[in-house]
C-alpha cells in the first residue's frame, strides 16, 4: 500500500509529509492503539477541543481528549488502524481508515470510517469528528 500521507493538498507547501498534522495524529493513534500512553495522543488537542464520535454522546466531558481516547481504546483487546486516502489543507485534514482487531468480548471486528480534524492557529486539533459503521459493533444475532 502506498503512503497516504505523501499525497497532500494545498496548505503544506514543501513541508515533509511525516511532519504534517495528519501524520502526527496517525502516528500517535497507532502508538496508543498498540499500548502507548494516551497523553501523547491527547497532547495533540487544543484545550477545550470538541471531540465527536457516534457512540460517545454519553461521555461526561466531550472536551476531555484523554477520556475520549481511553473510552475508545477500552472497547478492544487489540486494535490497529490502517489509513487510506488522506487530504490536508491549511486548517483541516481528512483521513479515511480501516480498523481491525478484537473487542473485549473476544469477537473479531473490522470496520471503516473517516475522521475529520480541524486545526487551530497553532496546529493543534480543536475539533475532531469521526464517523464509521457502528453496526460493526453490534453482536450478531443467535442463529
Amino acid at each position: 500500500m502506498s503512503d497516504p500521507f505523501r499525497r497532500l493538498t494545498s496548505g503544506h507547501g514543501s513541508r515533509m509529509a511525516d511532519q504534517t498534522p495528519a501524520r502526527t495524529f496517525a502516528d500517535a493513534l497507532l502508538a496508543f492503539e498498540s499500548g502507548g500512553d494516551v497523553d501523547e495522543l491527547a497532547a495533540l488537542f487544543a484545550d477545550g477541543a470538541e471531540l465527536v464520535r457516534p457512540e460517545a454522546s454519553g461521555l461526561a466531558d466531550p472536551e476531555d481528549a484523554a477520556g475520549f481516547w481511553t473510552s475508545y481504546r477500552d472497547q478492544f483487546d487489540e486494535v490497529t488502524t490502517e489509513f487510506g486516502h488522506v487530504t490536508e489543507g491549511e486548517d483541516h485534514a481528512t483521513l479515511e481508515w480501516s480498523s481491525s482487531g478484537s473487542l473485549t468480548t473476544e469477537r473479531s471486528i473490522t470496520y471503516r470510517g473517516v475522521s475529520l480534524l480541524h486545526l487551530d492557529g497553532d496546529g493543534r486539533i480543536d475539533r475532531f469528528a469521526t464517523y464509521y459503521d457502528t453496526a460493526a459493533f453490534l453482536e450478531p444475532s443467535a442463529r
